[in-house]
């Protein structure tokens, strides 16, 4: 069982971050749980927790993505992450990493990191 409920992203705009989500969390075994029409997008495992919720902020200001914070996602592949990033840059994503080892992590430390188009952080990352 996850100690972690759910992560929420902001975004600005929710039909461009639903199709940015669709894509890059589809190699990664993530899917959109059905909602009612006009309820914000939440995906999911398997439809179990963690869930990642993409909010328009409730305050009513922009959307915006803190400095020094990311999410990451645990990909079962060294390819599920290169899925990840080519989808992340093909849906609006930018490049903050390239898919490769990341040894001083640890020697099988295998990531890719984006932003979204909203600048949300993300990583994909497989330890095999």
């Amino acid at each position: 069982m996850s100690i972690i409920s759910h992560i929420t992203l902001g975004t600005n705009d929710y039909e461009r971050a639903s199709a940015f989500y669709d894509s890059v969390l589809k190699p990664l075994g993530m899917t959109r749980v059905p909602k009612p029409p006009g309820k914000p997008p939440l995906y999911a495992k398997d439809d179990q927790i963690p869930f990642l919720y993409i909010y328009k902020p409730i305050d009513g200001r922009p959307a915006t993505w803190g400095n020094g914070t990311h999410v990451a996602f645990k990909a079962e592949s060294r390819e599920a992450v290169d899925e990840f990033y080519v989808e992340a840059l093909a849906n609006g994503g930018a490049d903050e990493g390239a898919p490769g080892l990341r040894e001083h992590y640890g020697p099988n430390y295998y990531a890719a990191y984006v932003r979204d188009p909203d600048g949300n952080k993300l990583q994909a990352v497989c330890y095999e």
